[in-house]
């Protein structure tokens, strides 16, 4: 096979296009001056934003002791500019400091020396004001005091609101004037005032205090804490309950079930720290200590002489019960030692007690329509009356502030008493019967500034009633529902400032009110 030789030829470039040759552009010096001086501009925009910068992290992450040195080297040129220099530009030391400085007017001005300059009396506005040719000027306080006399003199001597003399309790009598003046003339203020208004009780339909844990039975106790934000439902579903009041999901804190034990009546002891249970038929009652969460049952107490402790009131001292007896026996027992020290007896069975505001006294009202006035240091009865008009008595309360007795009869109608009259007359008169109950009432209870009375009938359904004391009328708005949510009601409780009102009913609910006039718990 012949040999092939193979020529490799050498690769070329692929040649590209001519480039067109471009004039170079035309020197413009108007173009070049203009852009100088933009650029001049940018620079000097840099350089400011750059000492602001530094001025900033200066002030906020330190170098203090260099922003006082600039500031007194600063303050040192602006005080060099204010002295007059000499010839050679040095200060002259004979010449007093004090006249070196240039004077500058003054920021502001005070009053006491504006009165003291001196006006002229000769201007054609104060020329009735001269008494004599020495008075052509007049400093500026002796002028108001002039003014002031002239003025006085054209009025016939001072305005009353003008004298400074005037008693704070001349100036407070008109204030409540002004206020009762408003109370009278405006409608929607009426909320903002102290005093409660009658007519319609501006109020909000809240959560069921016990909706996280309704009753399985008839509710028999509802009441607040006295000091807590918390409200207690108990009943005859063998339990008692507590739960925190927010008006919106009031959470349940803790449920105690007390076996074989129908709760008939609970009641938190005066300083809050115990809970009081009874029951229908048992003579054991039980003592449920919140602080330490322990339940204590009290089979016997020494001294009673009842088959069962069923009505009882907790003492406004503290420390002590008023059990209920038969055959008209009031008994008063000390929870420290859980005996009977002393016991009171009236004519019937007692219906229902309440005590005075200060402790002192205990109304107890009887069956048969007679109330008796104890006093519980000497265990002496210092007055007895009869509820007018009353066959069958059958609930006592006494107001807070110790103006008002009430006394609820089987008729449903409720005599609201001056409780001084209870305390010194034998037929004291009521002011007021209030009678829109048709049925028994057989709870009363007073809010804590006494100014509303709640009554209630268990007997009938809405049978609930809320009395504004001052002017002794009912309100009208309460209860007022499209369909039942009172239902028939057991017992009733304000919280302790008056901004919640509930109820316990026999659906096993306690419906919960907030009253908007009142502002606190």
């Amino acid at each position: 096979m012949e040999d092939v030789n193979v020529i490799k030829l050498p690769v070329t470039e692929e040649r590209q296009p001519a480039k067109k040759r471009t004039r170079p552009p035309k020197f413009d010096p108007k173009e070049e001056d203009q852009e100088r001086q933009t650029n001049a501009k940018r620079l000097a925009r840099l350089r400011e934003t750059d000492e602001s910068v530094k001025l900033l992290e200066e002030l906020l992450f330190g170098a203090e002791d260099e922003l006082v040195g600039r500031l007194v080297e600063r303050e040192e040129q602006t005080g060099a500019s204010l002295v007059e220099d000499g010839d050679d530009g040095s200060c002259d030391s004979d010449q007093d400091p004090q006249d070196q400085v240039q004077t500058r007017e003054p920021v502001w001005v005070d009053e006491d020396d504006e009165l003291e300059e001196e006006v002229d009396m000769k201007h054609r506005y104060r020329r009735d004001l001269i008494r004599g040719e020495a008075e052509s000027t007049m400093t500026n306080q002796r002028l108001q005091e002039r003014m002031r006399e002239q003025f006085q003199k054209a009025m016939g001597g001072a305005p009353s609101w003008a004298d400074s003399n005037v008693k704070k309790k001349n100036a407070d009598e008109e204030e409540d004037e002004e206020d009762e003046e408003l109370l009278r003339r405006t409608g929607n203020l009426l909320a903002s005032s102290d005093r409660l208004p009658s007519g319609v009780l501006r109020m909000k339909k809240c959560l069921h205090a016990n909706s996280s844990r309704p009753s399985e039975d008839r509710l028999t106790t509802v009441q607040f804490h006295p000091s807590a934000q918390v409200v207690m439902t108990a009943g005859l579903d063998q339990s008692v309950s507590l739960f925190q009041v927010d008006g919106k999901t009031n959470p349940k804190i803790q449920s105690i079930h007390l076996e074989r034990f129908p709760v008939h009546r609970a009641q938190f002891s005066r300083d809050g720290d115990t809970l009081i249970a009874t029951s229908l038929k048992n003579k054991m009652f039980y003592l449920y200590d919140m602080m330490e969460g322990r339940v204590t049952p009290v089979h016997t107490v020494r001294g009673l002489n009842e088959a069962r402790v069923k009505e009882f009131s907790v003492c406004p001292e503290g420390g002590a019960l008023l059990l209920t007896g038969t055959n008209g026996y009031l008994h008063l027992l000390t929870l420290k030692t859980k005996e009977v020290v002393r016991s009171m007896k009236i004519n019937g069975d007692v219906v229902g007690v309440a005590f005075s505001h200060d402790g002192s006294k205990v109304f107890a009202s009887s069956e048969d329509g007679e109330v008796y006035v104890w006093d519980m240091r000497s265990s002496r009865c210092v007055n007895r009356f009869t509820d007018e008009g009353c066959v069958k008595g059958t609930s006592i309360a006494s107001s807070p502030n110790g103006q008002y007795l009430a006394c609820g009869s089987q008729s449903g109608v409720v005599n609201v008493y001056a409780q001084e009259a209870c305390l010194n007359s034998a037929n004291p008169k009521p002011l007021k019967a209030v009678m829109n109950l048709l049925t028994s009432a057989t709870s009363l209870t007073f809010n804590h500034s006494s100014e509303i009375l709640a009554i209630a009938s268990r007997a009938e359904d809405e049978a609930v009633r809320l009395v504004h004391l001052p002017s002794l009328t009912v309100f009208s708005n309460f209860p007022v529902s499209k369909r039942k949510i009172v239902y028939r009601t057991s017992c009733l409780d304000f919280s302790p400032h008056g901004g919640f009102f509930s109820l316990a009913n026999n659906k096993g609910d306690a419906p919960l009110f907030r009253l908007l006039h009142y502002k606190d718990f």
